[in-house]
């Protein structure tokens, strides 16, 4: 069981996120709060394998709300799920220890298999983030392929999922896509990151667009 705490202020969508964990065998809703003091409560009771945090929160940023989730467990999976899109926000998130990001326009059903992934070590994200992201780290003038003898030697499947993890497609879709099972895809995407050497989508798509490997 993936035991779930989730932190959101507005009722209609935390029940909403509620019905979604509870519609998974393999969810566990752990807690589910609305303001900062009740989530920093409900983490000293228990330790929850995932967090989904909204930003927007009536007594403190979710940011804040991250920072001491992190410090309280290193291993403890968060993803934000807010409407806010500014860059700064993001990067804030994830410099607070967010490894995950997701707009709410872009819940679907599909929460489910993107909080397993999540679980699993990947890193969801919205798309329209994803490409925020690449401009701020990855500037086309400055992206340099790497000589050859240098770049890892990615299989053309690989190099399918891996530009397809760069759009911001979730495990499933692109499993959906390539009419594979999403088994398939995660030891793919698994493979990709040891060549790599990263560990999240976000340093793939970045490691990879630095030696020239995403057209």
């Amino acid at each position: 069981m993936i035991k779930v705490m989730i932190v959101e202020d507005d009722q209609i969508f935390l029940s909403y996120l509620c019905r979604i964990i509870a519609s998974d065998s393999h969810l566990e809703l752990f807690a589910a709060v609305r303001d900062g003091i009740s989530a920093k409560h409900s983490l000293l009771r228990g330790e929850p394998d995932v967090l989904l945090v909204d930003l927007g929160l009536p007594d403190r940023s979710g940011i804040d709300v991250i920072r001491s989730a992190r410090k309280q467990s290193v291993n403890l999976d968060i993803m934000v799920i807010t409407i806010f899109d500014d860059e700064s926000q993001v990067m804030a998130c994830i410099e607070a220890g967010a490894t995950g990001f997701l707009l709410r326009e872009d819940i679907t059903r599909d929460l489910v298999g993107e909080i397993k992934q999540l679980h699993a070590g990947g890193s969801p994200i919205s798309p329209m983030i994803a490409r925020s992201l690449l401009k701020r780290l990855c500037p086309p003038k400055l992206v340099k392929p790497m000589p050859n003898h240098e770049q890892p030697s990615l299989s053309a499947r690989e190099s399918e999922i891996l530009a397809l993890l760069a759009k911001g497609l979730s495990y499933g879709e692109i499993a959906g896509l390539l009419e594979i099972s999403p088994h398939t895809v995660t030891t793919v995407v698994k493979k990709i990151y040891q060549k790599l050497a990263v560990h999240s989508r976000g340093e793939a798509v970045y490691e990879a667009s630095k030696m020239g490997l995403l057209h």
